[in-house]
C-alpha cells in the first residue's frame, strides 16, 4: 500500500468520524469508516448511478420508516459523506449549488451542524411554510417559494455558493429569521434554530 493511498485513506476516516461527530441528528455512531470504493455503498443502499444531487433528493425526501439504518449521508459544504458498515465514501457536491436543511420549529429542536439524511429529525413534519432568502449585498430576492415539510420534519433547498444572506420562514401566521452564509467550507449545513414566533 503507498502513502498516498494511507493518507487518503486516513482522510477520508477522519471525515467521517467528524461528521458524525458534528452532525447533531445521529442517533448512533459508528466505526471510524475505512475507505471503500463509492459503488459499493452506492449498490449496498439502491444509490448507483447518482451523483450527490440524486442522492441528497432521494434520502430526505424518502419516508422515515423507509430511511436505512445502517446508513449515514452527512451533507458537508463540499462533499455527502456516506457510511455503511465501517466503510465510508465521499462525493462532491456541485461547486455553484449548496444545500442546506432546515427544521423549523414551535416547541422542540436539537443543536446539529452537518444534515444527516437518515437520521435528523424535525418537528413540523408535512406542514407547509414558506420560504425567503435575500442577499444580504444586494438586497435581492434568491428564494421565494412556498414547500411542504418532508417527512422527517425538514425541507431542503439549494442555493447559490456565495452567498451572505438572511433566511426567512412562515408558517401559521408565525415567522423564524436567521442569517445563512454559503461561501466557506465550513458553513452549517443543518439549519435547526428557527423557532416560530
Amino acid at each position: 500500500m503507498t502513502t498516498r493511498a494511507t493518507a487518503s485513506r486516513s482522510i477520508l476516516a477522519a471525515a467521517a468520524a467528524i461528521a458524525l461527530t458534528v452532525t447533531g441528528c445521529s442517533t448512533a455512531a459508528t466505526g471510524g469508516g475505512a475507505e471503500t470504493s463509492q459503488a459499493t455503498v452506492l449498490d449496498q443502499h439502491g444509490l448507483a448511478g447518482l451523483d450527490a444531487r440524486g442522492i441528497i433528493e432521494r434520502l430526505d425526501t424518502m419516508g422515515v420508516s423507509e430511511r436505512p439504518v445502517d446508513l449515514l449521508a452527512s451533507v458537508q459544504p463540499d462533499s455527502l459523506v456516506l457510511t455503511s458498515d465501517d466503510q465510508a465514501t465521499s462525493i462532491p457536491m456541485p461547486d455553484d449549488e449548496f444545500y442546506l436543511s432546515l427544521a423549523p420549529y414551535k416547541s422542540q429542536t436539537h443543536e446539529c451542524y452537518f444534515h444527516s439524511l437518515t437520521t435528523c429529525r424535525g418537528e413540523l413534519r408535512h406542514e407547509q411554510v414558506r420560504v425567503t432568502v435575500t442577499d444580504q449585498n444586494t438586497g435581492d430576492t434568491v428564494l421565494d417559494e412556498t414547500r411542504t415539510t418532508y417527512d422527517n420534519g425538514f425541507i431542503g433547498i439549494w442555493l447559490p455558493r456565495g452567498l451572505s444572506g438572511t433566511l426567512t420562514v412562515e408558517h401559521d401566521g408565525k415567522t423564524a429569521t436567521a442569517p445563512i452564509s454559503t461561501g466557506n467550507d465550513d458553513d452549517l449545513t443543518c439549519l435547526t434554530s428557527l423557532r416560530l414566533d
